[in-house]
Formats: structure tokens, C-alpha cells, sequence
């Protein structure tokens, strides 16, 4: 089982480094005009219109190869798929105890978090009076 999603694995990732240099070396509908300019697209490999229709061809076969990698590898990846039937939602849970926290090392109630606490002497306001 581990090496056929090693292999799919392996299969998807170079499909999806294919299907990004093919995409990257296609040309826009804008090229045309690019052409007149000099840019030379009439005299290349595959002939004026024959490089489109063979690279989004081999466009289309790599998406269709990273698709079924990706399925494949999300059938045998072994966790259950679904609703409430294999185990629920996150949000079906109940929260966790508030107990839990305090004794984590959370801040005690009423402290601010990250306030820099002061004496209680200079807090009170004989102290203030007094000077």
C-alpha cells in the first residue's frame, strides 16, 4: 500500500511540474500581436497554429493524470470520508472544560494578559493623597 501512493505520489508531482512548464510556455491570445512586432512565434517548432492545439492537448493529459493522482491518493489515504456516520464534526464536539484551562497556566480571572501589573500601594488613593 505505501508504494503505490509513494508511486501515485510521485506521478502527481511531476505531472504538476509538467502541467506548470506547459502552461508557462503557452502563448496568450494577445501573441499575435506580439508577432508583427518581431517576436517570431510563425516560425516555431510546431508552426504557427500547431503548437496550440499540442500544448493545450498535453495541457489537458496532465491535468486529467494530476486529477486521478489526486483521487487516488485521497481513496488510500485511510481516513474515513463523511458526516456524523464516521465520527462527526469538528463542530458537533463539545467545548473543552473550563477547569482545563486554569491548570494549563492560563492567566487567573480578572488579569488583564500581557498588562504590567502595579503596586498595590501607589493604587490607592490615600497613597496619592499623601504625597
Amino acid at each position: 500500500m505505501q508504494l503505490w501512493m509513494t508511486l501515485l505520489l510521485a506521478v502527481q508531482l511531476l505531472s504538476a511540474l509538467v502541467m506548470i512548464g506547459l502552461v508557462l510556455v503557452q502563448h496568450g491570445k494577445g501573441a499575435d500581436m506580439g508577432a508583427s512586432f518581431g517576436s517570431g512565434s510563425s516560425g516555431s517548432l510546431f508552426g504557427a497554429t500547431g503548437s496550440a492545439n499540442f500544448l493545450s492537448r498535453s495541457t489537458a493529459v496532465c491535468a486529467t493524470l494530476f486529477f486521478v493522482c489526486t483521487l487516488g491518493l485521497a481513496l488510500m489515504s485511510g481516513k474515513p470520508v463523511g458526516g456524523a456516520a464516521a465520527g462527526g464534526s469538528v463542530l458537533d464536539q463539545p467545548a473543552p472544560a473550563a477547569a482545563g484551562a486554569a491548570s494549563s497556566g492560563a492567566a487567573p480571572a480578572g488579569v488583564i494578559p500581557g498588562a504590567i501589573p502595579t503596586p498595590a500601594a501607589a493604587a490607592s488613593p490615600s497613597a496619592a493623597a499623601s504625597k
